[in-house]
Order: C-alpha cells, then structure tokens, then sequence
C-alpha cells in the first residue's frame, strides 16, 4: 500500500497513554468467553461495562509512524467516501479515529484492548489500540500494511451502516429476535462492513489512479483476504476450543468473510453489498 503519498485525516486522537481505572468487565472471563468478546472487526461496544473510572494518570501522546500511517487510511476512507455517498446522492459525515492504550472511555462503557477494534455508534468513534496490528501479525499470522488498513476500514463501514440507518434498523430487528437469529442478523451486519472495506479499496484505487497516483500494491488484496480469513469465526473457535458452534457466530466464517470483502472489491455502488438479501 502506498500511503505516503495520501492526505493525513485530521480526525485520529491520540490517546495513547491514558490509563484508566480497573476494568468492570468481569474477571476470570474462560476462553469460550474471551473469543466470544474478542472477534476483533465490529465487536459490539454496547456489550462493554460502563464505568465512571477518571483517568489516573498521563504520558503525552505518542507521534510516529503508526499513527501516520492511521492518519492516511482515514484520509482515504474519508475522501473515498465521500466521493460515494454524492455518487448516491447522500453526504457523508466521517467518524473520529481514537488511538488508545490498554483501556478507554467512549460512550459506549468502557472498552479495553482485549476486545479489539470498535465502533460506538454513540460518539461515531472507532477506537483502535495499535498493539492490536502486532497481534494481527504475530498471533494470526496476516502480516502487512493493507491488513491493518482493512481492519481500519472495516470499523469505518459499521460507521457507513449508521449513516445509512443499517445499523439502527438491524438492532431494533435483534431486540425482538432469539439469540440464534440475532446472531444470524449480526453476522450479515458485519459481512456487509467486510463488504464496504472492499468497495473503498477498490474505489479508491481508481480514484487514485485518476489523478495518475498509486494506491494497492501488488499482494495487498491478498493481504486483507488474509486477514480477513484468520478472524472468521470458525477460525477463532477452532483454535480455542477444539470445535465450532454456528448458531454462536456473529462475525462470520473465514470463507464468507474473504468471499464478501473480494465482492466489495468488486462492487460498484453501495447497494452490491446487500448482504440481508
């Protein structure tokens, strides 16, 4: 990916090192559990446990290349985006990218590192502890900037759903479902931000293009296949636990998720990622 070249967002804070009071989400959490909470792309914060914990300590936030790097993703998703809701005739409104260490207060509760990347669509903020991008490497084996980019651009398509009512509409739809059908909603949900992920790299390398610029590499489809393979919920259940429970998925298996990020790439407008059809 050739992101040196992009425009740096102005919408990423910087909370890295901020520490926050204990967590109140349980302890002794088994790892049923922790793979339950820890599906990494579009966990639910509503899930999170409030918490009134002020910050008890601070270190100036951190400036390197990480954040750079960050700062450019969203750029790209904000210029690309925006370019796609006036192709639809809609007005895009970006979300606030906010860097974290550990533990942080949104409002959603209090989220924590363990759980992943999140959108809370109560402050249309994704928050994003960047020790997540080496666990996506070491852990799951999906080395490589453009698999950091899909997982950023995957929370930034739960944000797309909220603008464009999704999100709201498949939440009322759980409130009255079983919890097998409530998954199986949530599953389409986040298939359809894998989805999006997939239509903004694809448009915004033509649009790159337009203006005689590069954006993908060579590999970096694959990367993002890659990554998007390793954290299907198939995947994380095998690992943990020796077997899968399908009535339990919210994310998605590995194959689906590949399959519906390569149909974004693929799309052309918003409405070829229906994928509640």
């Amino acid at each position: 990916m050739l992101w040196n070249t992009g425009r740096r967002s102005t919408n990423v804070e910087d909370r890295r090192g901020m520490r926050l009071g204990p967590s109140l989400i349980g302890g002794g959490l088994g790892s049923i559990v922790l793979v339950l909470i820890g599906l990494f792309m579009g966990i639910d914060p509503s899930a999170l446990v409030n918490s009134s914990d002020e910050p008890s300590a601070t270190t100036a936030p951190v400036n390197d290349s990480t954040k750079a790097f960050i700062e450019a993703v969203v750029g790209y998703s904000e210029d690309t985006w925006t370019d796609i809701f006036q192709e639809e005739g809609l007005r895009y409104q970006p979300p606030r990218l906010i860097l974290f260490t550990s533990s942080v207060e949104s409002a959603c509760g209090f989220g924590q590192a363990a759980v992943g990347p999140f959108y809370c669509p109560g402050d249309r903020g994704v928050y994003l502890d960047t020790s997540f991008f080496q666990e996506l490497r070491d852990r799951f084996h999906a080395p490589g900037d453009f698999a950091q980019a899909y997982v950023i651009a995957h929370e930034i398509g739960h944000h797309v759903q909220k603008l464009l009512n999704i999100s709201d509409r498949v939440e009322s739809i759980q409130s009255r479902s079983s919890k097998a059908d409530a998954n199986e909603v949530s599953v389409r949900l986040e298939l359809q931000a894998d989805c999006f992920a997939g239509l903004w790299a694809s448009h915004t390398q033509r649009r790159e293009k337009s203006n005689a610029r590069e954006f993908l590499e060579n590999g970096d489809i694959e990367e993002a296949m890659g990554a998007a393979s390793m954290i299907g919920d198939d995947k994380l259940q095998m690992e943990v636990q020796g077997y899968t429970v399908p009535e339990s998925f919210t994310h998605g298996t590995a194959d689906q998720r590949m399959r519906w990020f390569k149909r974004g790439v693929d799309a052309k407008v918003i409405s070829d990622c229906n994928t509640f059809q």
